[in-house]
C-alpha cells in the first residue's frame, strides 16, 4: 500500500504553486477539494486521513464522493466538476511517481464531467456603463478610489481577482499610460489606458498616500 500523504503534500506545496505557477486561488480551491475528499474517504473507510493510501482512492470511491457532493452537500454540477478537475490533475501528477497505479489512474481520468447550462452573459450599454462610472461620489476619498477601480476594470477588461492582486508597479506612465496584467493561466498582457482612465488613476494616487 502506498501512503497518500507524501504525494498529496508534494502536489499541493510544490507541483501547483512552484512548478505549474498556479494562482493562490487555484491552490486554495484544489486544497479544499481534497479536504472534502479526505473527509469523505476517512468516514467511508473508517481510517484517519493521514492513514489513507493511494490504492483506496479508486474510481468507485471518487464516483461516490461526487454523488455525495450533489446529494448531501447540494453542490451544483459546476462545483462537482471543479472538484473532479482537482482529482484528475492529481492523478496526472502521479503518473510518473507511482507507475503501479496506472490502471487506477486511467479509470479515474475516464470519469466524465457533468454537462452544465451556460447562461448568456448580458452586457451594459455605453450609457449604462457611464452611469456606473459616474456613481461614486468624487467629493470623498472612497469615491475617487471606487471610480478609479471601476474605470480600470472597464478599460482593461480585468477580472476581480486580477484587480485586487494588481501592484502599483503594474502601472506604466511612459511613454504612454498602460497597465501590465499577469492573468489567468500565467498569461501576461500590456494594455494601453484611455485618457480618462489614466486621469482617474492619477487622481486616486494623489489622495491615496502611503499604504
Amino acid at each position: 500500500m502506498t501512503p497518500l500523504a507524501p504525494h498529496l503534500t508534494a502536489f499541493l506545496r510544490e507541483r501547483l504553486p512552484l512548478q505549474r505557477g498556479a494562482s493562490a486561488h487555484t491552490c486554495d480551491s484544489y486544497a479544499y477539494a481534497f479536504q472534502l475528499l479526505l473527509q469523505f474517504a476517512s468516514t467511508r473507510l473508517r481510517v484517519t486521513p493521514s492513514a489513507l493510501c493511494l490504492e483506496q482512492l479508486d474510481a468507485p470511491l471518487v464516483l461516490d464522493f461526487l454523488q455525495h457532493l450533489e446529494t448531501t452537500r447540494h453542490n451544483s454540477p459546476r462545483t462537482r466538476n471543479a472538484r473532479l478537475v482537482a482529482i484528475k490533475t492529481f492523478m496526472r501528477f502521479l503518473e510518473h511517481r507511482v507507475p503501479a497505479l496506472l490502471e487506477q489512474r486511467r479509470r479515474i481520468l475516464a470519469i466524465p464531467a457533468k454537462r452544465t447550462d451556460t447562461r448568456l452573459i448580458s452586457y451594459l450599454s455605453l450609457e449604462e456603463m457611464q452611469a456606473v462610472l459616474n456613481a461614486p461620489d468624487l467629493r470623498h476619498r472612497d469615491g475617487i478610489r471606487d471610480r478609479a477601480m471601476l474605470h480600470l476594470c472597464f478599460a482593461a477588461g480585468l477580472r476581480v481577482s486580477e484587480l485586487v492582486s494588481l501592484p502599483l508597479e503594474a502601472l506604466e506612465w511612459q511613454p504612454s499610460p498602460s497597465v501590465r496584467i499577469h492573468g489567468k493561466g500565467r498569461r501576461e498582457r500590456l494594455l494601453p489606458l484611455w485618457k480618462q482612465t489614466a486621469a482617474d488613476l492619477r487622481a486616486w494616487l494623489a489622495v491615496r498616500g502611503q499604504p
